[in-house]
């Protein structure tokens, strides 16, 4: 079985710059080699939509405004079945999402339906155990790494260190799938080490 796993409302933040030193010659501070571009007013963040399957990353989206589950079939419209395509998933896939709101409301779930999308059934008040979670980790990662300046570049850097993250990760993350759930079951839905 294949399950491809979705998150949606996953934010990045752009922090403020930290201290940093530069170390340069008497007379060049403000030489643009040696000044640091700063964010003014706590720098922001962007709300991302992404997928994954043992084969790799999909499509990674911006959610622009306020979340609703209108958007969120939308984003699925626009991204989950192309993300499917592009995964060599074909049709026989398996959805994992969480019990948010946006994920259980009536139009997801009549897209879903109509779509043929078969969901993994996810139990209520269940302990966050969508692999996604590690990817997200990753990728905040790498971006902070790059040190985006301003939300363009966070967006950008975003999309680049997605299409970055090794398939040999993610196929990894799948795999762990039923370890994952044994150790819920094991601790009688009490926290594990996922």
């Amino acid at each position: 079985m294949v399950v491809a796993a979705s998150c949606c409302g996953d934010v990045f933040q752009q922090e403020e710059n930290a201290k940093r030193h530069v170390w340069r010659k008497p007379g060049t501070a403000h030489h643009l080699a040696n000044t640091i571009p700063t964010v003014k007013h706590g720098g922001g963040s962007i709300m991302l939509w992404g997928c994954f399957s043992a084969g790799g990353t999909g499509r990674l989206v911006r959610i622009e405004g306020k979340m609703n589950a209108a958007v969120y079939r939308d984003i699925l419209d626009e991204n989950m079945l192309q993300s499917a395509l592009d995964l060599r998933l074909g049709r026989q896939f398996i959805l994992q999402q969480d019990n948010y709101p946006k994920h259980t409301a009536k139009i997801t779930k009549e897209w879903l339906r109509d779509n043929s999308v078969n969901v993994l059934e996810w139990p209520r008040q269940s302990p966050d155990l969508n692999p996604i979670e590690h990817l997200w980790r990753d990728l905040k990662m790498a971006v902070h790494r790059r040190s985006p300046s301003n939300l363009m570049e966070l967006e950008r850097f975003c999309k680049e260190e997605w299409e970055k993250l090794p398939r040999n990760r993610c196929a990894t993350l799948v795999e762990s799938y039923p370890r994952r759930l044994e150790a819920v079951i094991a601790a009688k839905g009490a926290s594990t080490k996922y």
